[in-house]
């Protein structure tokens, strides 16, 4: 996993990043999964007014990042715009709990291992933001993060039966890291934003308001509940049921929600049961084949009450959880 900070404004830490990338020898446009086709390219184009009008700074991030690199501008955001629209290969496992000593939030990102190495842990500290802590497979996305106010998120990929011009799933959670400092105030400004993709976003505050909030282009529908939460690839709700896809490989969606539901229904609270969850003591979770090509490739823990975050660099079934102390917030 690689891991970046980025300070300043966002034209200036996609500039260092780009920059530093170019004189390791390292093109973002080499990667296997950068495609551009004309399809993703007339999405984008159709995304970019709308980034300009809700999240114009992160246009000036990915425009710092294409200079620093030397590369096309356009090609840099027709790949991170239509993202989570057209690929289908990544899953993952959410859930948030609370009781009388803990706010936990617990996620599994699964994915390629081809491109496991590529993964990040980014702290953001920028101007005019909130400072956070966050991982991603690709990069100015986030996919999970917790702020300086103590707001854990994390999203679920769903297969996408519809697309509309607007902001995917990784730029939601990103822009909600950077902007809210409650789950009320997120959901507040989900209902505002014009969503591009299809997805399940988690999320618990410092006070234990948590939620799931699943959404698409058309339709957004919110799961609340005052002792815990859990997501994976799928919608559960009946508002969602005309969106699902059964035909759809979710990587065994259904048996990791289950799992983690039975979990929590049926022990106390704890650190440690969170990071048992993860790492397949409680039923199937991250026990893939890896001669497949995918697995989990990261497991996190966000301790929201002491706004301390514990990571597994790869599949938590064989490694051990390890606090990360390079946040940029102080507690």
């Amino acid at each position: 996993m690689y891991h970046g900070r980025f300070k300043g404004t966002h034209y200036q830490a996609g500039f260092h990043w780009g920059t530093m990338l170019l004189k390791n020898n390292k093109k973002i446009n080499n990667v296997p999964t950068f495609t551009i086709t004309k399809e993703k390219q007339n999405f984008a184009n159709a995304c970019l007014p709308i980034y300009q009008k809700y999240y114009p700074e992160i246009l000036e991030e990915i425009k710092g990042i294409a200079d620093g690199q030397k590369m096309s501008y356009q090609d840099l955001y027709t790949f991170l715009l239509s993202m989570y629209c057209f690929e289908f290969n990544n899953h993952c496992t959410c859930f948030a709990l609370r009781d009388n000593k803990h706010i936990l939030f617990g996620r599994n990102s699964d994915f390629l291992v081809e491109l496991e190495k590529l993964y990040m842990n980014c702290l953001y500290q920028l101007n005019c933001s909130y400072a956070f802590n966050g991982n991603t497979t690709a990069f100015v996305q986030i996919e999970d993060g917790m702020n300086e106010y103590g707001l854990a998120i994390g999203l679920t990929f769903i297969y996408p039966k519809i697309k509309k011009p607007g902001l995917n799933a990784g730029m939601l959670v990103r822009y909600l890291l950077e902007k809210c400092s409650t789950t009320q105030e997120a959901i507040k400004v989900l209902n505002t934003l014009p969503i591009a993709s299809s997805q399940t976003i988690t999320m618990i505050d410092s006070q234990g308001k948590m939620a799931v909030v699943e959404c698409n282009p058309d339709k957004t529908t919110i799961i609340e509940s005052h002792n815990f939460v859990v997501a994976s690839n799928h919608f559960q709700t009946k508002d969602m049921e005309e969106y699902r896809d059964p035909n759809i490989d979710d990587w065994r969606a259904h048996e990791r929600y289950q799992v983690a539901l039975t979990a929590l229904q049926n022990n106390p609270f704890s650190l440690q049961l969170v990071q048992n969850i993860l790492s397949g003591k409680h039923g199937f979770m991250c026990q893939y084949n890896r001669k497949q090509g995918g697995d989990t490739v990261w497991s996190v823990i966000y301790d929201v009450l002491s706004k301390r975050v514990y990571r597994v660099e790869g599949n938590p079934s064989g490694k051990s959880f390890k606090e990360d102390q390079r946040l940029p917030f102080n507690y």
